[in-house]
């Protein structure tokens, strides 16, 4: 065979956005990860480099705000989550947080939830983050083997869900949970002879993060925006329930002969209560999953984006500052775009929500049944968004298309690549989202643990610990999970530059591209 640099054929068209667009495109070098592979030439056309598609130019994005009317509904929500907040903790504060605190402090209002709550999830928030840390820092150190036992633990905790469930008489969410199981079950030796190929791909992620040292440093950032977000959203959740709930001080309607005609007071419902946590969990999760996308935008347009298409740092052609470039437009320009695919996972969350809680409150059985089929339904249809989301916020991030044309073009790359087959080959996904569970599962018993060694006044009868448990369990799976998805950014940018320059990874990670051509050859060949 001939030589690998008289095989290679670099790809057409100018750089990425925010590079410099005279600048002399050039692929680089690549990192010895492993030996060469000797790719073949492309064949036919060049997938996701025409000139142009429709107004939109690939590689020449336009100074200009994308799904501006997203990004006004975006800021919009977020100023009334602000000013919602300001009214509840002001009467909070006022009050002195109506008592409570760390520990067994047993002091304060006994109708709701108080300043012991708020220190709890506070807590809890901090657990969340040191167990985030710690479960990507034993990636990075063991990949094959937590791959491994994460593949194992996902079955084992399905099974004993499902037999839990059966045992409980909780026969809706048994049926689920055993179909589940049995698909597992099944599947289990497909996913296990593909892990080689997740490990190799997440082990040249992480060579690239080591490189670029940005990839950590916006992934902690986002952590600790995701924490402050948490600590914000608790302190709010629990100051309107100190607010708004009947029987509280600050009602017009407390029965306490003192403060019946307490100035400015505020006329309180159990309904006015219920919409407005609503609403605090709706931005909550909105602005929560904008966070983790810019991070995912950032890095996807910044280090690993320019890894790619440039090669490593070391050879010189890469710009200068691009994750704070990449960051820039991810959190202006781009920032439309973002809101628009996060709302939608938004809204099937709280669906998926609403469905278990109406699956919880049900007493009969056929209508919990219904319940737990729609909300497992609505959880793979969140899922697959999900998924497809992250592949349309790179596009973003590397060409700077609107939302809508971003989506089209990932579909098409898809459909064209075949790209469906290999993504559903990569375990890399299911590892760090498992260790998403594993956070938020771990800050949930922390937080039951705390609660039954506090018995805060609030709690006597166990009336809040769901909702409490459930606030520490959102917690930890958004920290965790915005804290790996830098990591899956890398995977998804290597699969979108896959499918769009295949022969570029055969120079950058030659192992990983010779492992993917021999599984799913089409895959790496020219698009007709």
């Amino acid at each position: 065979m001939a030589d690998y640099n008289q095989q290679y054929y670099p790809p057409q068209g100018g750089p990425p956005q925010g590079y410099p667009p005279n600048s002399q495109y050039n692929p680089g070098g690549s990192e010895p990860y492993a030996q060469q592979y000797q790719p073949q030439p492309p064949q036919g056309g060049n997938y996701g480099y025409s000139e142009k598609d429709g107004e939109y130019e690939r590689f020449k994005p336009k100074k200009r705000i994308n799904d501006p009317f997203f990004l006004a509904l975006f800021l919009a929500q977020l100023a009334g989550f602000a000013v919602v907040s300001g009214l509840a903790l002001s009467t909070w504060i006022k009050e002195g947080g109506l008592g409570g605190g760390v520990g067994g402090n047993s002091t304060g209002n006994g109708v709701t939830l108080n300043s012991h709550t708020a220190y709890l999830l506070l807590l809890v928030t901090g657990i969340g983050a040191i167990f985030s840390i710690i479960y990507l820092i034993l990636v990075r150190m063991f990949t094959s083997i937590i791959m491994k036992v994460t593949l194992i633990l996902s079955i084992a905790l399905n099974i004993a869900l499902a037999v839990y469930m059966w045992i409980t008489k909780y026969y809706s969410g048994a049926i689920i949970f055993t179909i589940i199981a049995i698909v597992s079950i099944l599947a289990f030796w497909g996913f296990w002879s593909r892990i080689p190929l997740a490990t190799m791909l997440l082990q040249v992620t992480m060579d690239v993060a080591n490189h670029h040292k940005s990839v950590y440093f916006v992934a902690i950032c986002g952590l600790i925006a995701q924490a402050a977000l948490a600590v914000w959203y608790v302190y709010t959740v629990t100051a309107t329930y100190a607010k708004w709930t009947p029987g509280n001080p600050s009602c017009t309607n407390y029965s306490g002969t003192a403060n019946a005609t307490i100035t400015g007071a505020t006329r309180c419902s159990s309904g006015a209560v219920a919409g407005l946590v609503f609403f605090e969990t709706f931005s909550f999760l909105w602005t929560s999953q904008v966070i983790g996308n810019v991070c995912l935008a950032t890095v996807a347009g910044g280090p690993f984006g320019g890894w790619y298409y440039f090669g490593p740092k070391e050879n010189g052609l890469m710009p200068k500052h691009p994750t704070t470039s990449a960051f820039v437009r991810a959190s202006t320009l781009s920032l439309g775009s973002i809101a628009f695919g996060s709302l939608i996972v938004t809204i099937l969350e709280l669906i998926r929500l609403l469905l278990n809680a109406a699956q919880n409150n049900s007493d009969d059985a056929f209508g919990a049944i219904i319940a737990c089929v729609a909300a497992c339904c609505v959880g793979c249809i969140e899922s697959l968004v999900e998924y497809f989301n992250r592949y349309a916020y790179i596009e973003i991030a590397l060409y700077g298309k609107p939302y809508i044309p971003a989506a089209r073009d990932t579909w098409r790359l898809f459909k064209d690549r075949g790209i469906d087959a290999l993504i559903n080959d990569s375990l890399v996904g299911i590892t760090l989202n498992f260790g998403g569970y594993i956070v938020g599962i771990l800050s949930a018993l922390f937080g039951y643990v705390y609660l039954r060694s506090t018995k805060p006044s609030y709690n006597v009868d166990g009336q809040y610990t769901a909702p409490v448990l459930l606030f520490a369990f959102l917690i930890g799976l958004q920290c965790m999970l915005t804290l790996g998805s830098a990591i899956e950014a890398g995977v998804s940018t290597i699969f979108v530059g896959l499918g769009e320059d295949p022969q570029v990874l055969a120079q950058r990670a030659p192992a990983l591209f010779g492992m993917i051509a021999q599984a799913y050859p089409h895959v790496v060949q020219g698009v007709v």
